[in-house]
C-alpha cells in the first residue's frame, strides 16, 4: 500500500441501521474515531450530542468518538452515563446536528455499538447517509487528518432536567392512586435517570412506591446481561413481584429505550398487548389519529384500533423505519413489540421511560390492576411470543416456509419479511436487522391451543428445511 492510497479497514459492525459488534475485533476505538470524523463528514456537523451507556468499554470508545468529530472541527455536547432517549432528546432540544450514543443495548457482554440521528433527532437516510458514513470510514486515509484541540461541553446536568420535564409532562392530568412497584433495572444505566424523573416529578409520583432490583449501573453486568427477553431474567422479576406483592413490575435493558412489564400476578405481558394499552391511551385524546406499527403481531392492535375509530399503519420492523413511518403519517403513537414505543411529542423517538408513566396512569384512572386491562385482549389474540432459530441462510429459509403454505391459498404479505395469514391464525417470519437470527411469531383468533400447535408446526418444518428431523 502506498501513502497515496487510502487506508482501508472493513466494517462488518454497520447492520440495517445501527452499529453492533464484538469489542476488539469488530468494533474498537480506532472504528469510534473513523466513524467520529465520517458522521462529521457525511452530515457537514459543526455540533453533536454524544453519550455513552453502563457497559465498561463504553466511556472509553465515546472518547474516541469525541476525538474523531473534534478532528474533523465538530463542537460535541457531552451527556456522559445516560439512556439513548436522552441522546435523542438533546439532540432536537439543543438544535445540534446530530446525536450519537455508545451503548451496546441487550447484546452480550463483549458487544458494544452506536445508535446515530440527525438533526431533529431524525434517523439516517440508510443509503446516503449511514451507509455513507461506513463508507467514508472505511476509507479514512488517517495521514490526512489534522488534529484539532478539544472542544467539549458537558450539558449532562442540563439535559437531564428539561428531559425529565419533558417525560413527566405525558402524564400531566393524570393522579395517580397508591402502586406499589417493582423496577428491575438490570445494572443497566436506567437508574440514576429513573430517580430523576421521580425526584423532579415527585408532586404527581408520591404515591408510588419503588422496590428496586440490581439499580447500581455496572458494566460487569453481575446478575446478567439487562436484556429483559431472557426468560431467566423475566423469572427474577416475576417472582419479585409475587414475593412484595406488587401491583405491577417494570423491566429495563441496558439503554432503557425498552421497557416491560409484568402484572400483579407475575405474569409477563406481550408486546402488543403494551401496544394495544397506549394505542387506546392516545386515540381517546385524540380522535381518528393515526397508529403505527411493526408486522409481527398485529390483530389485536388493528381491533382496538378500529374500535376507537383510528388509522393502522404497519411499518417494517425497527426504529429507523418506524421512524420514518410515523413522520409521513404524523402519527400520534407507534409500537414494536419488542417493547419499543415511539411518541410524536417525543420527536417521534422511542422512549423507555414515558410507556410505565402511561401505565401507571391508565391503572390509576381505571381502577383496575394490568391483568384485567389486557385481559379481554389476551384472550381474544393470543400469540407465541418471539421465538429465534439459528440458520444459515434466512431469506432461503423464508422462502421455504412461504411455498408450503401457499398451497394453502393462504394471504402472503412480505412487508418485513414473510407475514402469511389463514382464516383464523397468522405468522410472521422474519431475518433479525441486529442479530444472526431468524424470528418467528404466531397469532390467533381466540384460540391458544392452535397457536401451540402451529408453533409446534412451524418449528418442525424449520428443523426439516436445517436437515435436524
Amino acid at each position: 500500500m502506498t501513502k497515496s492510497e487510502p487506508i482501508v479497514r472493513e466494517l462488518s459492525c454497520f447492520n440495517a441501521y445501527d452499529v453492533r459488534g464484538k469489542i476488539d475485533t469488530e468494533f474498537d476505538g480506532d472504528v469510534c474515531y473513523r466513524i467520529g470524523i465520517s458522521f462529521s463528514k457525511v452530515l457537514k456537523a459543526s455540533c453533536v450530542v454524544v453519550g455513552y451507556d453502563a457497559r465498561l468499554s463504553s466511556h472509553k470508545l465515546a472518547q474516541s468518538l469525541v476525538k474523531g468529530l473534534n478532528d474533523e472541527g465538530t463542537k460535541v455536547l457531552y451527556l456522559g452515563l445516560c439512556g439513548t432517549e436522552e441522546m435523542y432528546f438533546a439532540t432536537s432540544h439543543f438544535d445540534a446536528d446530530g446525536g450519537i450514543i455508545v451503548t451496546g443495548s441487550h447484546n452480550p457482554i463483549d458487544y458494544n455499538g452506536l445508535k446515530m440521528v440527525k438533526s431533529k433527532s431524525r434517523p439516517l437516510d440508510q443509503e446516503n447517509e449511514f451507509f455513507e458514513i461506513k463508507r467514508v470510514a472505511e476509507r479514512l486515509d488517517q495521514l490526512s487528518i489534522n488534529p484539532k484541540e478539544r472542544n467539549v461541553k458537558d450539558i449532562s446536568s442540563l439535559n437531564r432536567s428539561a428531559y425529565c420535564s419533558k417525560i413527566i409532562s405525558f402524564v400531566d392530568d393524570c393522579t395517580f392512586r397508591p402502586l406499589k412497584i417493582v423496577v428491575n433495572f438490570g445494572n443497566g444505566a436506567a437508574g440514576p435517570t429513573f430517580d430523576s424523573i421521580v425526584k423532579q416529578g415527585a408532586f404527581k409520583t408520591k404515591k408510588l412506591k419503588f422496590i428496586k432490583l440490581f439499580y447500581k449501573p455496572d458494566g460487569t453486568f453481575p446478575n446478567g446481561i439487562p436484556n429483559p427477553m431472557i426468560l431467566e431474567n423475566q423469572i427474577i422479576t416475576s417472582n419479585a413481584v409475587l414475593r412484595e406483592g406488587a401491583d405491577l413490575g417494570i423491566a429495563f435493558d441496558g439503554d432503557f429505550d425498552r421497557c416491560f412489564f409484568f402484572d400483579e400476578k407475575g405474569k409477563f405481558v406481550s408486546g402488543e398487548h403494551i401496544i394495544g394499552l397506549l394505542a387506546s391511551t392516545f386515540l381517546n385524546k385524540e380522535a381518528e389519529a393515526t397508529i403505527v406499527h411493526d408486522p409481527r403481531i398485529i390483530w389485536n392492535i388493528e381491533d382496538i384500533v378500529k374500535k376507537l375509530n383510528g388509522k393502522c399503519v404497519q411499518s417494517r420492523t425497527g426504529h429507523a423505519f418506524i421512524k420514518k413511518s410515523m413522520r409521513q403519517h404524523n402519527a400520534i403513537y407507534g409500537g414494536e413489540i419488542s417493547a419499543h414505543h415511539y411518541f410524536r411529542d417525543f420527536f417521534f423517538c422511542d422512549s423507555g421511560m414515558v410507556p410505565w408513566l402511561l401505565v401507571c396512569s391508565m391503572m390509576s384512572q381505571a381502577e383496575q390492576s394490568l391483568s384485567l386491562l389486557v385481559g379481554a385482549q389476551v384472550s381474544a389474540f393470543p400469540s407465541s411470543g418471539e421465538h429465534n432459530f439459528i440458520v444459515n441462510d434466512t431469506k432461503e429459509m423464508i422462502e421455504f416456509i412461504s411455498n408450503y403454505y401457499k398451497k394453502d391459498q393462504a394471504s402472503i404479505d412480505t412487508t418485513d419479511g414473510v407475514s402469511i395469514s389463514m382464516k383464523n391464525w397468522r405468522m410472521n417470519l422474519r431475518a433479525s436487522n441486529t442479530e444472526p437470527l431468524l424470528r418467528l411469531n404466531i397469532e390467533s383468533i381466540a384460540n391458544k391451543q392452535l397457536v401451540v400447535e402451529k408453533l409446534k408446526e412451524v418449528t418442525h418444518l424449520i428443523k426439516i428445511n436445517l436437515g435436524k428431523v
